[in-house]
């Protein structure tokens, strides 16, 4: 009897303690349940609310108009204002180089001699040719001072005093051609000693001393390029260049580029260049191939810095008027797309998309649509932010948030 009521009793403690354990685990749960509705502002067990979602303080500002200058930026080409190829005009072999490569000119300097003997002896030949000449005038005056007395006196005829005359012309026009070609003779000598056209700078040298050149080579002596004054070559788009054609007072194309400020230039190290320059001509025809205009700007160069062939950036300032500004830390993108909030009524705060173009100081939006004058903003923590939430506003100082908006240098309108 005794054995077959002991299995009962260990069964009946081992219930006990079981239930036990459940008892505690349900107590446990149900306090975590309750704390955590509790600190989101949710309900706890049996459906009772645990309090109100915390508002947190955001900064915000009101959006307004303001006047900021953008740039644009085009990559440019640099050349010389002279740019002179130095071509020999006659045949020879160099004999002497004067000047070396990168050298610094002046006008009328000697760069080289070319030796050619033959424009020497044509010199010869042709002061031999002048004597020849003023003989035969001599000849032929004399021989019409000796047959007019004899006109005069009725002894012979006057045919004979005109066709001496008309042979005293001839030799005359004798002597003239035998001078030109003296002064031709002489001229092709001076080409023999070539001189710099222009103040500028020596390129390279091809030919070395002891070369055979041509007037018909194709490839010139050296060039020499005038860099007083350099221009930036660069071209815009059809979009750049009908904004250009449109906004911009005047009447013809010059006109226009009378009324454009001065642009700046951006040298290839990423400085900017002393000195600025003027827009001076533009093509007004758009290129088939590139779909682009092109367009010429004019730099002082008086130390010298800018050399043909390089390369820059040409940076054309803008005027803004009226332009909403908000910094990019008050905006997320998503998909591709640029958003911000925006604070209504009773605090809640909306997410906006806007249109943007980016200043390349990395600070500022320009909104072009999206968002109007007076409507405010939050400045920062919008990754926290949810549409309809609500906060509690925070003004900041509109002056200390768009104090690094004056004179914000946007590029990246050339697309």
């Amino acid at each position: 009897m005794v054995n077959n009521i002991l299995p009962f009793v260990s069964w009946a403690r081992r219930a006990v303690v079981l239930g036990l354990l459940l008892g505690l685990a349900v107590a446990c749960g149900g306090k975590k349940d309750a704390a955590d509705g509790a600190a989101a502002g949710g309900k706890g067990p049996g459906g009772k609310d645990g309090g109100p979602p915390k508002v947190l303080a955001y900064a915000v500002v009101a959006v307004q108009p303001r006047t900021t200058v953008l740039y644009n930026d085009f990559p440019a080409t640099i050349q010389g204002q002279q740019n002179v190829e130095i071509r020999p005009k006659v045949d020879g072999f160099v004999e002497a180089i004067y000047v070396d490569e990168g050298a610094a000119v002046k006008k009328g300097q000697p760069l080289f001699r070319i030796n050619a003997p033959q424009y020497q002896e044509a010199v010869n030949t042709a002061q031999a040719g002048i004597q020849t000449a003023v003989a035969n005038v001599n000849s032929a005056r004399m021989g019409v001072e000796k047959l007019r007395p004899l006109v005069n006196k009725d002894i012979i005829s006057p045919y004979a005093l005109q066709e001496a005359q008309f042979t005293l012309q001839g030799q005359e026009a004798a002597l003239a051609q035998a001078r030109a070609t003296l002064a031709n003779a002489r001229t092709n000598v001076g080409y023999t000693r070539i001189v710099s056209p222009v103040n500028g700078v020596v390129g390279t040298i091809p030919n070395k001393i002891g070369s055979l050149i041509s007037t018909t080579s194709t490839d010139p002596l050296t060039t020499v390029t005038g860099i007083a004054n350099v221009y930036a070559y660069f071209s815009v788009n059809e979009k750049t260049l009908l904004t250009f054609t449109r906004d911009i007072p005047g009447v013809t194309l010059q006109d226009k580029l009378a009324r454009l400020p001065d642009v700046q230039l951006l040298l290839a190290d990423g400085t900017t260049y002393k000195y600025t320059g003027r827009v001076e001509t533009a093509i007004g025809q758009i290129n088939t191939q590139t779909g682009s205009s092109g367009f010429r700007a004019s730099f002082k160069n008086p130390q010298g810095l800018l050399r043909s062939g390089g390369s820059g950036t040409v940076r054309s300032p803008r005027t803004i008027k009226d332009a909403l500004l908000v910094p990019q830390s008050a905006t997320y993108e998503l998909q591709g797309k640029q958003f911000l909030y925006v604070v209504g009524p009773g605090n809640k705060v909306h997410n906006t998309q806007i249109t943007v173009h980016p200043t390349p100081n990395g600070q500022f939006y320009v909104v072009r649509s999206g968002l109007k004058a007076g409507q405010t903003v939050v400045l920062e923590g919008v990754n926290g932010l949810k549409d309809n939430g609500k906060i509690i506003p925070r003004a900041a100082r509109a002056d200390s948030v768009f104090a690094a908006s004056v004179g914000a240098k946007g590029g990246g309108e050339n697309k």
